[in-house]
């Protein structure tokens, strides 16, 4: 296979990191206002470490959980059940927009040859796991994957937020993870991929946006470079959403030091949904060089490339299944499911075995890979209107990263190799 790309910074196949572009409302004093608001969150980052770890353990999950309180306060009964979708009137039309908004937005950030994604753009590293399935499951999580003890190797790329490649201190301190497990049996809900299913998860347990609607509005102030718009304004405000996003966000040490989250349900077999998370089993903390002051712009890889060179990686593969039909929604994935009434039990080890990754042809691979959560099993099927529109969104918005990139669309095995 052909893993070459375009080089870039320091020999690496991939953008360089730049600022995040200034705020462009039409409005000099709300682009003032909205460029306050980066540059704030970039000063804050830099003392982040120093008081965190205090804030987490004492007032975090209090907050959490008033915060969640008030948002299922405001919101209706749906009547719906276990496992049960509702489709909302005009989803294909907020579709239509997100996708026109990550388009013009991919447009004006890349260049054709180093096109990257819309979402979950920087890449940290992508690396060799293996997802080990655990023995002696409880009866009710044996479906699908989760049947039987067996081990899937796997692609997983670990990235920042997006839209833009920034220095590491400079993100609003999110990342992600993407899982893809090869060689998984039985039929596929999209033609491109035969053999793999696709997993993610992201740095805070609920999603930045509750629905489509609300993630149509964000996408239309993320063109505009002013996403805090879409949480405060006099419209259609997001406050509460905003605080929960922020109890999570934080200064980052390492892809391999923060719990994920797929923040949207999927079936545990029929009849049953599911949340599931990735938990580091150590409670290590790399140092982030030079705090306050400016660290390396790729300290997030840099930490990645140490704990490979020192030792294996082990993450916890939990799942969270639905009990409650109104405490866990489908449709709305703002809200954090509780472990009160439903704890996350681990039914897999994700293993990253020592191993050398940052290699430009291996990083470069990266942008050939299309993850999406469609590739994937009936038993495990994406539930709730952002899964829906997930389907559509990442097919296109892959299909326009390659074709402008001239690189076709490429179903991994497990055996690559670079140099």
């Amino acid at each position: 296979m052909d893993t070459r790309g375009g080089p870039g910074r320091n020999g690496v196949n991939s953008n360089p990191d730049r600022p995040i572009p200034k705020a462009n409302t039409g409005s000099a004093f709300l682009n003032a206002l909205a460029n306050l608001s980066t540059d704030l969150v970039h000063l804050e980052r830099r003392f982040d470490p120093f008081l965190r770890p205090a804030f987490d353990a004492v007032l975090r999950d209090p907050v959490a959980s008033l915060v969640t309180g008030l948002i299922n306060w405001r919101r209706p009964h749906d009547g719906l059940k276990i496992g049960d979708e509702k489709i909302e009137p005009n989803e294909e039309a907020y579709l239509d927009s997100i996708i026109d908004s990550f388009e013009k937005q991919m447009r004006l950030l890349w260049k054709p040859g180093l096109f990257e994604r819309g979402g979950n753009t920087k890449t940290h590293g992508i690396v060799r796991g293996e997802f080990i399935v655990h023995d002696n499951l409880p009866p009710e999580f044996r479906h699908g994957i989760y049947k039987e003890p067996r081990l899937f190797r796997a692609w997983v790329r670990f990235s920042g937020p997006g839209p833009y490649i920034t220095p590491d201190i400079d993100d609003v301190g999110f990342m992600s993870i993407s899982i893809k497990l090869m060689g998984v049996p039985g039929p596929k809900f999209l033609e491109d991929e035969k053999f793999t299913l696709d997993m993610f998860g992201v740095s805070t347990p609920t999603f930045v946006t509750p629905n489509t609607e609300a993630n149509a509005q964000l996408q239309l102030e993320s063109f505009k470079n002013t996403q805090i718009y879409y949480f405060v304004n006099l419209h259609r405000p997001h406050v509460l959403d905003l605080i929960m996003q922020s109890l999570w966000i934080k200064t980052q040490s390492s892809p391999f030091e923060a719990p994920y989250f797929s923040c949207v349900p999927y079936l545990l077999g029929e009849g049953q949904a599911m949340q599931y998370s990735v938990w580091p089993r150590t409670t290590r903390r790399t140092p982030i060089p030079r705090l306050p002051l400016r660290p390396p712009d790729d300290y997030l890889r840099n930490a990645m490339v140490a704990a490979l060179d020192r030792e294996d990686v082990e993450l916890d593969f939990r799942v969270q299944r639905q009990t409650d039909p109104h405490l866990m929604p489908i449709e709305n994935n703002a809200v954090l499911w509780p472990e009160k009434i439903s704890p996350r039990v681990s039914v897999a080890t994700l293993r990253i075995p020592r191993q050398k990754f940052d290699s430009p042809a291996q990083l470069a691979f990266a942008r050939q890979l299309s993850y999406n959560p469609w590739h994937t099993i009936a038993e495990h099927r994406p539930l709730g209107n952002q899964s829906r529109a997930r389907r559509r969104m990442y097919e296109t918005l892959s299909r326009l990263r390659h074709t402008m990139n001239g690189v076709p669309l490429y179903e991994p095995t497990g055996d690559e190799v670079f140099e």
